[in-house]
């Protein structure tokens, strides 16, 4: 019986606990290397992919797919290849729901063969570096194998350098609630639509969650789900959108956006449009989704709100 306890409690423990022992876990977005010499062609991409795989083991670190990073470039007129600088950094945390950018820099010098990695910090726009050299001949996948441990320990042992610690919700309110003071504030009515991987939810995250930050700034809340008669001062609608992104063992990493605009109902004027990606983990790929878009509504919310009252 007490077996039975002890793996019942186990499985039930918080996904940061069974995923390593430093309860952390840092999104990460690799970039193919630039190549600076005549006899390197190539040989950046080779490096970002070799990166990627001595990466994917790590229990800290979430990989975007490169695939999926690639089409979403593709669609935003950023690129894949070379450096990184930091307006693109958050460019790219927004798109992908990476805290980390690993990048950089392939060349020679005289006879040595040097690897210079960066790793950017999307949040932060910190840059830390790493480098590894060897003979011409050294075999690429020994010097890349080296610098991926450097970046690992990087990423591990300087996050807080590289991220923003997470905010609490509570500080976030008592944040909004300073910075609106005693101002009128309009009625509202919020409306975000949620999807999870080509399936409608009816349990809205988001919506839920900005309902909450809106209840607590002491906003009039208007449910026109239920109430038609009466209609709101402005009209918060949005989408929302989660799917599957990364597994690591038991735990499932989801990468969700939320997309929201205000309308002043009186004049149809669009008052603030605002969007957010985030990247949650959990043992529940449902659950992990729902903490991913309320993370989201939670940061819009502390933008949008001060610009509705405005």
């Amino acid at each position: 019986m007490k077996k039975i306890i002890i793996i019942m409690v186990f499985l039930f423990l918080p996904h940061t606990i069974l995923a390593n022992d430093s309860n952390e876990f840092y999104p990460t977005a690799i970039f193919n290397f630039s190549e600076k010499g005549l006899q390197l062609k190539g040989m950046g991409e080779t490096i970002g992919k070799l990166i990627f795989a001595n990466l994917v083991i790590s229990p800290n670190i979430a990989l975007v797919d490169r695939e999926e990073m690639a089409k979403l470039f593709d669609e935003a007129e950023l690129n894949i290849s070379g450096m990184v600088n930091p307006m693109q950094a958050i460019q790219v945390g927004q798109l992908t729901g990476a805290k980390i950018i690993i990048t950089g820099t392939v060349f020679e010098v005289e006879d040595q063969l040097m690897i210079v990695a960066k790793i950017i910090g999307t949040e932060t726009s910190r840059v830390l570096g790493a480098s590894v050299s060897g003979d011409i001949d050294s075999k690429v996948t020994t010097l890349v194998e080296k610098l991926s441990s450097k970046v690992e320990k990087i990423i591990t042992s300087k996050a807080d350098v590289l991220t923003i610690k997470p905010v609490k919700r509570t500080d976030r309110i008592a944040s909004l609630k300073k910075a609106l003071g005693s101002q009128k504030k309009p009625s509202l009515s919020i409306d975000i639509k949620e999807r999870h991987t080509n399936q409608t939810i009816n349990d809205r995250a988001a919506e839920t969650e900005m309902l909450f930050f809106a209840s607590e700034l002491g906003f009039e809340i208007i449910d026109i789900h239920k109430d038609t008669s009466r209609k709101p001062d402005i009209l918060i609608q949005g989408e929302s959108f989660a799917e599957f992104a990364t597994r690591k063992g038991n735990i499932v990493g989801v990468k969700a956006r939320l997309e929201v605009k205000a309308i002043d109902q009186r004049t149809n004027r669009i008052l603030a449009v605002d969007r957010q990606t985030e990247l949650e983990v959990d043992l529940a790929e449902l659950i992990a989704s729902k903490k991913a878009l309320a993370k989201a509504a939670a940061k819009i919310s502390e933008r949008f709100f001060p610009k509705i009252v405005e």
